[in-house]
């Protein structure tokens, strides 16, 4: 695992390819909870999580008492030879809400996630 300091062309590349990952957030109790979100990545370096109703989830709710997340992105390229590939990112998240460009399906609540450290395997 590395400290961020932008992605690397390979990492963008396999962020841009894939659309689906699973978000980590931690619950009031303390516990790991984990979703699966659909995720853009930015310019800037920082990655968007949108849904259809996000102001109204639990991974909201955790990311407002609780900024820490970690979002993975993997995938099997193939079984013979076993084959798989992925990235970590850990970081913080803001919450922000009002118009984006994620589409007309999505509420005005997005996370941005802010990438502190990343970790890939298979790239």
């Amino acid at each position: 695992m590395r400290d961020f300091n932008g992605f690397s062309e390979a990492e963008l590349a396999y962020l841009r390819s894939q659309r689906l990952g699973r978000l980590a957030t931690v619950d009031a109790a303390g516990q790991p909870q984990a979703n699966p979100v659909g995720f853009f990545p930015q310019e800037d370096g920082t990655i968007l999580v949108g849904g259809a109703a996000m102001g109204t989830t639990k991974k909201w709710r955790n990311l407002r008492r609780e900024p820490r997340l970690a979002l993975v992105v993997d995938d099997l390229v193939s079984t013979r030879p076993w084959r798989v590939r992925g990235i970590e990112i850990r970081g913080h998240a803001t919450l922000e809400e009002g118009p984006h460009h994620l589409g007309p399906h999505f509420s005005p609540e997005v996370i941005r996630i802010h990438p502190d450290r990343v970790h890939t395997w298979g790239l």
